[in-house]
């Protein structure tokens, strides 16, 4: 396993400070799987003003159209052939067809009734409740056989910097015969990782970041969690990777549960910098992929001018689809070690 990275260093004059000369080092980091690179530089304190939640939220309810009697009023149901009843409901959580699909089939699942919920109050039972609810789409899916039944993916974006532009907490739900872009390379990759080495790069992954212990957190069940080696968000990643799961459909309701409680530990101190805002993606392979592993990432989102509302994505990202992070993974994983 190689963890390889370009360091690299600015120097500058600095008017009006003593020493004038500043050095400032940087790393483009190599992804020990994919290639992709990320620079860790830029840096700065990782602290953020929270905004009044009062005011962005106040009022968001009254058109939103998955409050109360609107989510069976406005948002459309699916065709009989495909789930009977039009939208699937467990307790006061539904889901439907997304009105803008990702894909052939593509839906939304809200978390429930209440509007809106701040990060540190989702609960390890509430999330599981809403994976183990996606699952259980999924599961309707596959037995229909309808033939974008490959890759079963849920993608979270959380409030309006991660690119949500509802306040209601819900998931992108889709099944695709078509994996995203980041997702095929990691599904060649790895392929080809099991062809040169005869074992699962995955694996191979978890073992040397438990043995450095630099950016591996915890085992919680047969999840591993870690901050990863060259993240894509301003404030790091944290991956999760499954032992023995190829794919979404291989996750169990213990499985559920630890990655809920892993994703509550992570939600919690990324509060404390101010952060309120993040994505998370699950990637899945199909049960025949026996060279890849079911793993979970999650990246904050914020600004990097909350005073302009900056986006934490320029044109480096945009355009050269090269992350930047501000930190390096290793201080952020003293800082999330925490509260795991």
């Amino acid at each position: 396993m190689k963890f390889e990275a370009i360091k690299k260093e600015t120097v500058m004059l600095m008017p009006q400070k003593e020493p004038a000369l500043q050095r400032t080092p940087s790393e483009i980091r190599i992804d020990p799987l994919t290639g992709r690179t990320a620079r860790i530089c830029h840096f700065m304190k990782l602290a953020w003003e929270k905004p009044d939640f009062a005011t962005l939220v106040a009022g968001t309810d009254a058109w939103c159209p998955f409050c109360g009697e609107k989510v069976h009023q406005l948002t459309p149901c699916f065709p009989e052939d495909l789930i009977a009843e039009g939208r699937m409901q467990k307790s006061d959580m539904v889901i439907f067809p997304n009105m803008a699909p990702y894909d052939s089939i593509g839906a939304v699942a809200i978390f429930g009734a209440r509007h809106y919920i701040p990060m540190t109050e989702f609960t390890p039972s509430h999330m599981a409740s809403a994976f183990g609810f996606t699952l259980d789409f999924f599961r309707r899916v596959a037995a229909s056989g309808h033939p974008e039944s490959v890759y079963h993916i849920v993608n979270w974006n959380y409030m309006p910097p991660a690119g949500s532009s509802l306040i209601h907490p819900h998931l992108q739900v889709f099944s695709s015969s078509s994996a995203p872009y980041l997702m095929q390379l990691e599904l060649d990759a790895s392929r080809r990782y099991f062809e040169q080495n005869q074992s699962t790069f995955w694996d191979d992954l978890v073992a040397a970041e438990k043995a450095g212990g630099e950016r591996y957190l915890k085992q919680i069940g047969r999840t591993h969690w870690m901050t990863a080696y060259a993240p894509m968000g301003v404030a790091g990643d944290v991956l999760a990777v499954v032992e023995d799961a190829r794919c979404t459909l291989d996750l169990t309701e213990p499985d559920l549960i630890d990655l809920a409680t892993g994703l509550s530990c992570v939600m919690a101190e990324y509060d404390k910098m101010g952060i309120y805002s993040f994505n998370m993606n699950f990637f899945t392979g199909t049960a025949a992929d026996g060279h890849f592993r079911f793993h979970l990432l999650f990246s904050p989102r914020t600004f990097f001018s909350q005073a302009l509302g900056t986006p934490d994505v320029g044109a480096l990202r945009n355009l050269f689809n090269e992350t930047v992070c501000m930190a390096y993974p290793e201080e952020i994983n003293t800082m999330l070690k925490a509260a795991f």
